[in-house]
């Protein structure tokens, strides 16, 4: 089986600033999260944990799976999604901010902002992730967890459930929500 979660919530998530790939550690309130989940998915087998290397990430991990036994494995290509020189960005997804064509349309986000990543760039990084680890934990039964962040997560399950990227944000990335993809 391969499950999937979002990290906990930080204070950016909070003020609604847009996170990509700055290390932004989790707030009090998304290490409770991280701690109730652990709580409400005690009983689910996992044999693995793979995470992003960002700081949320790992926290949840670690926090979800603490006293369990299970190794947790950091991967690079489970960072979020870069967004350049918008990472930081607070009123992205209001008014005409020009990150709104990610959010809104995501299949017209044909030209990555100044030090950002494109949705090709995220769908190879994750693919590759899953084509070279994911496939063959699966075919060999083994139960694996990733933790990561919205728009990487639904890279993952785009592909995995054949989601068009009209419809990328369409897969409800909640924090903390344990999701079963296959």
């Amino acid at each position: 089986m391969l499950y999937i979660m979002r990290h906990g919530k930080t204070d950016w998530n909070e003020l609604h600033k847009l996170q990509g790939q700055t290390d932004i550690p989790l707030n009090e309130s998304g290490r409770e999260m991280a701690r109730e989940a652990g709580q409400k998915y005690s009983d689910i087998n996992f044999d693995i944990c793979y995470c992003s290397p960002l700081i949320r990430a790992r926290e949840t991990a670690e926090i979800l799976l603490k006293g369990r036994n299970i190794p947790i494995i950091t991967d690079e290509r489970l960072k979020e999604m870069g967004f350049g020189i918008y990472e930081g960005a607070q009123s992205f997804g209001i008014g005409d901010h020009p990150t709104n064509i990610i959010f809104q349309s995501p299949e017209k986000y044909t030209t990555p902002f100044e030090g950002a990543e494109s949705f090709e760039e995220l769908y190879a990084r994750t693919g590759e992730f899953l084509k070279q680890v994911i496939d063959p934990m699966i075919k060999d039964g083994k139960d694996v967890l990733i933790v990561g962040h919205g728009a990487m997560n639904s890279s993952i399950i785009c592909q995995i459930r054949n989601i068009p990227l009209k419809d990328f944000w369409s897969t409800g990335i909640e924090n903390c929500k344990l999701i079963k993809l296959i």
